[in-house]
């Protein structure tokens, strides 16, 4: 025995990503697989959302900066909420959840932003686009799973991230009705 740590240890991976191992919860292995991986492109766009959301909350200007700013770190927030079910969803499917933000680049179908800041609508419009394409995959999703009996994957993505997305597009949408200034 030695109280030494035994640094840089390297071994093979006990899973490969992509994928699924056999676990007694009433599904399919190819229901299973095709969840874990259809979840993994979500958790990637969700990834990806989060990080605009706290671009956008760091680099906000003009007017409504303080309002923006709470409600993007808000909404980051619940969305890192969501980065995490989903995860774990994966793990429970005996996948392996895109947990690098490197691989999530390439998974992910979110629009790159420019480096530097963008001005407010700008910001709006890219958060808006990027929640309409995340909806989009996601319903197509949840029917697809619920084709395959996987009602847990199915509740998680319409109780979850629907859900979730659409409130939040709501309060975006918001800030770019033109009403007259006070």
């Amino acid at each position: 025995m030695s109280s030494q740590p035994r640094l840089h240890q390297r071994g093979p991976a006990a899973q490969e990503f992509g994928t699924v191992t056999q676990l007694p919860i009433a599904l399919s292995h190819d229901a299973r697989r095709y969840s874990a991986q259809r979840l993994n492109r979500v958790l990637a766009d969700t990834q990806f959302l989060y990080g605009l959301y706290k671009k956008y909350h760091w680099g906000m200007r003009g007017p409504t900066a303080y309002q923006l700013h709470l409600l993007f770190d808000k909404h980051a927030q619940e969305q890192l909420e969501l980065v995490d079910a989903l995860a774990e969803r994966v793990q429970m499917l005996g996948g392996v959840a895109v947990g690098d933000l490197r691989h999530a680049a390439e998974i992910t179908g979110v629009p790159r932003p420019p480096d530097g800041i963008d001005d407010v609508r700008s910001m709006l419009s890219r958060l808006l686009d990027a929640h309409e394409r995340i909806l989009t995959d996601v319903r197509d999703a949840a029917a697809r799973t619920a084709e395959l009996g996987d009602d847990g994957t199915q509740d998680l993505l319409v109780s979850q991230i629907v859900r979730t997305g659409e409130a939040q597009v709501w309060f975006l949408a918001e800030h770019l009705v033109d009403t007259p200034e006070l």
